[in-house]
């Protein structure tokens, strides 16, 4: 009995194995049989996928079956040449490829690798002349709350305030009056100044409107004309008047001063840097005889560079800064000088007064004073809103009447020029953005203006303003910088033509607001906010 029982239980459990699919390992539970119906399903599916066709070569042809045939031979010589192609591919793989080679063919058409490469940044140019001076960052002390500091709350805020005087600039203090050496900042004590500063024979000449248009159109720029002459924002620049080589003088609103001769092999880059005042040079000018530089400075002195002593000597000092000066006399011995509080020196460099007469022009800042190229007793004054032209022979201490008046400004007038050779033009820029240039042939009476140009003249409060200014080969033509995009210097006639515009995607990046021509030489520089000076010339620098 007990045998026929574990018979029948021997029997149902192959009965059940082999009714049981066989089970995945990897799987918890039994897998589903799969129906017939779905079996038949996927047997209809492969049987619908297309064979890859075939070209069968038959002996008896009529013409249409071997035009047809023909026209075969070409698609598949085609689909051949599809990249990636092989023998006995599906229509649909043929089908990709073709797309993939139309879509190939759609994007060389676009030129996609050349204008990546016009899009990729150029590398910037290294930076020529003085070099960065490497500062360390000041470690701050370690903030800690309260709780860190046993302390409990406070109900009155106090502000411990001796940790941000710490870190405030101090002051810097006045230069001592009298002469100051002529020491370079950035040579070495045991170096000499050196000896190829020294002047040599200037030498002048003019040209016709259209010659001098051409010499402008052959002017530029490259690498080596862009060097850093000054650490802060340059207030003045000025050209040595030798026609032989270059030599560039740039003052900052630090009290810098900047010297620069580009094939030179002293300094940095034929850069040599000086500290003559203790605030911002806002003018300058090299005199003829003898050849000193001469500079003028917010914190009252005039100091003439003198190569041949090695010092920087003091020519005048004023509680009142000072803003502009120009020579009274053809061997530069006069100066007339521009000061902060509305008056005018007049000083002789050959004698030891501090002033040979001093006159009370306005109440307003003087901004600029300019001596009249031939006849040098009339001056030209820029006061505010104002623009007077004076004879020096009549002036008095006080209450002094302009015998010209330059009217029509409707803010404040930056600076007013004569024209170089024959004085007949006054070129005025005023900050209502406008130019203007007046006909000063009488010096009596109202001077009409000949020509209003308009310029925008709003730079900020971290630019140095834009001033125009006369080249001084040419009689009736002036330059100016401008802060409009892309960067630009441009030259005008007196008559409102535009002659040339000056542009450089790669070197010119930034505001030029000082300009200034060459006396005798075809070149032109431009001073910016950072300290370099832009040179554009007809001869490279090497």
């Amino acid at each position: 009995m007990d045998e026929n029982k574990i018979d029948l239980s021997l029997k149902t459990m192959q009965l059940l194995q082999e009714r049981t699919p066989p089970q995945d390992p990897g799987m918890d539970g039994p897998v589903r049989r799969t129906s017939r119906r779905i079996r038949e399903k996927q047997n209809q599916e492969k049987n619908q996928i297309l064979s890859p066709k075939c070209l069968t070569f038959t002996s008896e042809k009529n013409d249409s079956e071997e035009e047809e045939d023909i026209e075969e031979a070409e698609v598949k010589d085609d689909k051949e040449s599809l990249p990636g192609y092989r023998e006995g591919l599906s229509e649909y793989e043929l089908e990709r490829l073709e797309n993939i080679r139309q879509n190939q063919a759609f994007l060389n058409t676009l030129n996609l690798p050349q204008i990546s490469e016009a899009l990729r940044p150029k590398p910037k140019p290294t930076q020529k002349g003085l070099k960065r001076e490497k500062t360390e960052s000041e470690m701050l002390p370690v903030r800690k709350s309260l709780r860190l500091q046993n302390k409990g709350p406070q109900t009155t805020l106090t502000l411990d305030t001796t940790s941000y005087a710490a870190r405030e600039p101090e002051e810097k203090t006045k230069k001592a009056p009298g002469p100051i050496p002529l020491d370079p900042i950035n040579l070495d004590e045991h170096v000499r100044l050196p000896e190829d500063l020294a002047p040599l024979k200037q030498e002048a000449g003019t040209s016709d409107l259209i010659s001098y248009q051409q010499m402008l159109q052959k002017l530029s720029i490259n690498d080596s004309c862009v060097v850093k002459v000054v650490k802060d924002r340059i207030c003045s620049a000025a050209f040595h008047p030798t026609s032989s080589d270059l030599l560039m003088a740039a003052g900052d609103k630090s009290g810098h001063l900047g010297l620069w001769k580009p094939d030179a092999s002293w300094g940095d880059d034929g850069v040599i840097y000086f500290e003559p005042h203790s605030r911002a040079i806002t003018s300058m000018a090299f005199s003829s005889r003898p050849c000193n530089l001469i500079t003028v400075s917010y914190d009252g002195s005039v100091r003439s560079m003198d190569l041949e002593k090695a010092v920087f000597d003091e020519v005048y000092h004023s509680s009142s800064g000072l803003k502009s000066f120009d020579f009274l006399s053809a061997d530069c011995s006069s100066l007339l000088l521009g000061e902060w509080n509305g008056d005018v020196a007049v000083v002789d460099r050959r004698t030891e007064k501090i002033y040979e007469s001093l006159y009370t022009m306005a109440a307003n800042p003087l901004r600029c004073v300019h001596v009249h190229p031939v006849q040098q007793h009339y001056f030209v004054v820029a006061e505010s809103r104002f623009v007077n032209i004076y004879d020096l022979r009549h002036l008095k201490r006080r209450n002094n009447l302009a015998v010209g008046e330059l009217n029509g400004h409707s803010r404040s007038v930056s600076s007013a020029f004569f024209s170089p050779l024959t004085g007949n033009r006054v070129l005025t820029t005023c900050m209502d953005n406008t130019i203007r240039v007046f006909d000063t042939s009488l010096m009596e009476g109202r001077s009409p203006v000949l020509k209003s140009i308009t310029h925008n003249m709003q730079t900020g409060r971290w630019l140095s303003k834009l001033s125009a200014v006369w080249d001084p080969k040419q009689q009736d033509c002036f330059v100016i910088g401008s802060v409009d995009r892309p960067r630009r210097i441009q030259v005008y006639h007196e008559s409102g033509r535009r002659l040339h515009t000056f542009r450089n995607m790669d070197h010119l990046t930034t505001v030029c607001s000082i300009t200034a021509f060459h006396p005798s030489r075809n070149t032109l520089l431009g001073g910016n906010s950072s300290g370099r000076l832009h040179i554009f010339t007809d001869s490279f620098i090497n």
